[in-house]
């Protein structure tokens, strides 16, 4: 289930690239909250105080009391931007949640176990889906979905329909949707297609050395066969 944290924020009255710049550089992160019929408000974090806040068990789906200027604001992280290099937090989206709605979140799929089946048959396990979008209240919004890949051997997939979510949560994606699949490894692919190449080398060699032998053996028995002819000088 989500943890449920608090985080101050403060409004933020003016707004632009310059202004935010100067914030990020005095460890302040600006943000928006918004949702449920109300108007965005403008707001400012401190960069520490967020990160603790999204560092629980709960992730980036942890539900956010909002303390703004004596309101308390029940929120979930919409969306968060990042610098492209440093990968740093530059901005975030708040919305507004109420305890007793669904909401719509983006769970991350966490793979658990090892598949020492495939791993002994030279395969990999594949990851293809990496979130899980889900329908929750905010309260029961799972901080992660966990998949056991142990029992995975070559060929085998989990699909999102073998996924096991908890209580109060569904997703409407695809059922079939490949979760992970176990496959052979493209090393073991190209080994084998050496393996095939090499043999099918070593049976053409064996076929031509065959051949020529069969050639020598017929070679011979005609040398043999112009011996033993009569000579048109003897019989006259």
């Amino acid at each position: 289930m989500a943890d449920e944290v608090t985080l101050v924020a403060e409004p933020r009255q003016t707004t632009g690239s310059r202004t935010a710049n100067r914030m990020r550089r005095e460890g302040l992160i600006p943000a928006v909250v918004y949702g449920r019929g109300s108007s965005p408000r403008s707001l400012t974090l401190v960069r520490r105080e967020l990160r603790a806040a999204l560092t629980t068990d709960a992730g980036a789906n942890a539900l956010i009391n909002l303390e703004v200027d004596g309101d308390n604001l029940l929120a979930i992280v919409r969306d968060m931007q990042r610098d492209p290099i440093r990968h740093a937090v530059t901005h975030v989206d708040f919305i507004l949640v109420s305890r007793d709605e669904a909401v719509t979140v983006e769970v991350p799929v966490v793979l658990e176990g090892d598949a020492e089946e495939v791993h002994r048959a030279d395969g990999t396990v594949e990851q293809q889906l990496f979130t899980l979008t889900v329908q929750a209240k905010p309260g029961d919004i799972p901080p992660a979905i966990h998949v056991d890949v142990s029992a995975l051997t070559i060929g085998a997939s989990i699909r999102v329909g073998d996924l096991a979510l908890p209580a109060g949560a569904t997703t409407e994606v695809d059922p079939e949707e490949i979760v992970v699949l176990a496959q052979v490894s493209q090393a073991a692919v190209e080994a084998e297609a050496l393996d095939i190449e090499a043999a099918a080398v070593l049976e053409e060699a064996a076929e031509a050395e065959e051949g020529e032998g069969a050639e020598a053996s017929t070679d011979g028995d005609v040398e043999s066969g112009d011996e033993d002819a009569p000579s048109s000088d003897g019989d006259s």
